[in-house]
């Protein structure tokens, strides 16, 4: 049984905020509107508390890392424009995954920062958590942020970790894993163009429509590297959360208007 009440693949290109959007509100319009609707489904859900992936967090080298502060909070400016957001962290929650984590001998930390409790106990909110989070529930959270010094195959075995620490939960728990894929779509972006960027996204848009997440391993590292996505460790993740055969996703959108592609999809 799907141990989450919902769960989806969410992008976090800033100017998705409507916010943000600035003098180009069409630039990112159809993954605005489906992150609108996937917010809809995550509160009819209603989560106690909701598990973020996200692969611009604190990072850990060769460790998954888990907040474990009393609060998170972030800001982002974009066209002029600024937006801010704070959550409270479910901290039991954070503490029952990296318990289930060691259990499986995986390499994890908890974070902190400033103080072990109160109001100083804060952690940054980076905008890999902040874009999905402006469209769901205002209900705490836990950030968890993947290692690339790591096998594919690890994240899908942390991805157990997450599901054994929800089912011993009483909590209903929702998951968002948060993924921008390749980002050389585009000459003028910060990581120049590459083919592999088209061929990569393509081939995930397959894997996501026939619900084989477990395929994103598969990739081989040259080709990763050059379409520099950011999604597979996260998608990985969810992938173990939430094994094949209690796994349907709904591929709702994908575009790639900049430099970096966008997709959007359900997972029940």
């Amino acid at each position: 049984m799907n141990p989450f009440v919902f769960s989806c693949i969410t992008s976090h290109g800033t100017e998705i905020i409507p916010e943000l959007q600035g003098q180009s509100p069409e630039r990112m319009s159809l993954t605005r509107r489906n992150m609108t609707e996937i917010g809809l489904e995550m509160e009819k859900a209603k989560p106690d508390a909701i598990i973020v992936l996200t692969p611009h967090g604190t990072r850990i080298a060769g460790q998954f890392s888990i907040t474990d502060s009393e609060n998170m909070e972030g800001t982002i400016e974009e066209n002029d424009i600024v937006f801010t957001l704070k959550r409270r962290v479910d901290r039991e929650l954070a503490r029952k995954i990296a318990e289930h984590a060691n259990e499986l001998e995986l390499p994890v930390g908890l974070i902190n920062y400033a103080t072990a409790s109160g109001p100083y106990s804060s952690l940054s909110m980076d905008w890999g958590v902040m874009v999905p989070l402006r469209f769901m529930p205002n209900v705490p959270i836990v950030v968890i942020n993947p290692t690339r010094e790591l096998s594919y195959e690890k994240h899908l075995e942390f991805g157990k970790a997450v599901r054994n620490a929800v089912l011993t939960s009483n909590k209903k728990i929702g998951l968002v894993a948060s993924c921008d894929w390749s980002h050389t779509h585009n000459e003028n972006g910060p990581y120049g163009y590459h083919p592999a960027a088209q061929t990569l996204d393509e081939q995930v848009l397959q894997i996501v429509k026939q619900n084989q997440l477990e395929k994103l391993q598969g990739f081989d590292e040259e080709f990763v590297e050059a379409a520099k996505p950011d999604g597979i460790w996260q998608a990985l993740i969810l992938a173990g959360a939430i094994p094949e055969e209690e796994r349907h996703i709904k591929l709702r959108s994908y575009e790639a208007p900049t430099y970096f592609g966008l997709l959007c999809a359900s997972i029940y």
